[in-house]
C-alpha cells in the first residue's frame, strides 16, 4: 500500500463523539468509544509512570496483561489504561509530570 493510499484510508475512519478529560491538571479531548492508553497516544503521551528503577513505562502489551500502562483515574491508583475506556469528566495521572 502506497502512503497516499493510507493517508485517504486513515482519513475515512469514523470516530466517536468527542467529549473532554483531564490529564494532570490538562483538558484533553478522547473519542467515545476509546481506551485511555488510545487517548493519551493519540495525544502524544507516550510515558504513563516510571517502573522500580526508573525508566519509563507505557502501553507495551496493550491487552491488560503487562501492567506497563498503569495511571491513576479519578484517584484510584494503579489502573490499567489499555483496557479502561475513557468517559467524559475523567481525571488522569501520570507519574510522569511535564507531558500532557
Amino acid at each position: 500500500m502506497r502512503v497516499s493510499d493510507e493517508s485517504a484510508r486513515l482519513s475515512q475512519i469514523l470516530r466517536g463523539d468527542p467529549f473532554e478529560i483531564e490529564l494532570n491538571g490538562q483538558s484533553l479531548i478522547a473519542n467515545q468509544g476509546e481506551t485511555v492508553a488510545a487517548v493519551l497516544l493519540a495525544n502524544g503521551i507516550r510515558e504513563f509512570h516510571h517502573a522500580e528503577d526508573g525508566s519509563p513505562r507505557g502501553v507495551y502489551c496493550g491487552i491488560g496483561r503487562c501492567f506497563s500502562c498503569l495511571v491513576t483515574i479519578d484517584g484510584q491508583p494503579e489502573v490499567r489504561a489499555c483496557v479502561t475506556p475513557a468517559r467524559r469528566g475523567m481525571r488522569i495521572e501520570t507519574t510522569i509530570k511535564g507531558e500532557g
